[in-house]
């Protein structure tokens, strides 16, 4: 990612940012937010068209830029840099969401399993070249080790910027910081599975969005796991980097880290745990135990 893109975007009264760690809901909270805007389920382009990532490297700035520009709807664009690293407007609203951050390992392994690198940096040589990158590792990933533990535990101990346990407290904390704030959204992957009909409503009012009553059921089908899997050839983002891109969307649910760590790995993520995070906000993303 190029941050310092941020700066060359014209922000709109109304605009939406959505900026979350990975594998935490960012594609989801982007179709939320499309249905609402929209109010119907079927889009006038693809997702990530609609919603584009700005400050990524596998397209030229100025097409992002000219084609936001056209949008003649309420914006939303997506982003994986902490709130500390974009420009702050009040005009725009700035959405989060935070997911259990062992979920958030195990998904991201998915993630790498599914996702042809080589055509991700065939995309970035294409659009911004690859002089800035070191050639022995150009994708800035460590080796996939074989053990889907010793994935895990890579993932917990990397002290990266961007992937990792540091990068995603790192992330949450900035927004968990300013969530008083009247354009900060903070929202919790684990509420938006247990109710997802509150939340988008939730969301519409913040958004100052008025959905017609009769709407919602069709909008709330729409914004659900499985009917977004269906469809993921339209929402999966950035398609030809998938493999399959139906494992873009591959459980979508929560604790499947209990099928692999025991209670020493439990002890050893906790103390992982309070070397990173406030409590308060420990508390809240673990939502209410850390160790259970």
């Amino acid at each position: 990612m190029d941050t310092e893109r941020w700066d060359h975007v014209p922000f709109r009264a109304g605009d939406i940012v959505i900026s979350t760690p990975p594998k935490c809901g960012t594609t989801w909270t982007q179709m939320i937010c499309a249905l609402l805007i929209f109010q119907t389920t079927e889009l006038p382009r693809p997702l990530d068209a609609i919603s584009p990532w700005p400050d990524a490297l596998t397209h030229r700035l100025d097409d992002v830029l000219a084609d936001l520009e056209k949008q003649p709807h309420r914006r939303f664009m997506k982003t994986h840099t902490p709130l500390d690293g974009l420009p702050f407007d009040d005009r725009v609203t700035y959405i989060c969401v935070a997911r259990d951050p062992r979920d958030v390992a195990i998904s991201w392994d998915n993630h790498i399993d599914n996702a042809d690198l080589d055509v991700a940096m065939a995309m970035r040589a294409a659009a911004v070249g690859m002089d800035d990158l070191d050639p022995s590792t150009p994708t800035g990933l460590p080796e996939r080790s074989e053990s889907a533990r010793d994935r895990f535990w890579s993932w917990i101990d990397n002290d990266g910027t961007l992937v990792g346990l540091s990068a995603l407290c790192h992330h949450l904390s900035t927004f968990w910081q300013v969530r008083d704030e009247p354009n900060v959204l903070l929202l919790h992957y684990g509420e938006m599975k247990t109710d997802l009909e509150g939340q988008m409503r939730g969301l519409a009012a913040r958004l100052g969005i008025e959905i017609p009553e009769q709407r919602w059921p069709e909008l709330l089908n729409a914004a659900s796991f499985e009917a977004m899997r269906a469809r993921a050839h339209d929402l999966a983002p950035e398609l030809p980097l998938w493999r399959d891109p139906h494992r873009f969307f591959h459980r979508g649910t929560s604790g499947q880290w209990r099928d692999l760590l025991d209670q020493d790995d439990l002890r050893r993520y906790e103390t992982r745990v309070r070397e990173l995070f406030a409590p308060d906000l420990a508390e809240w993303v673990h939502r209410g135990s850390v160790v259970t």
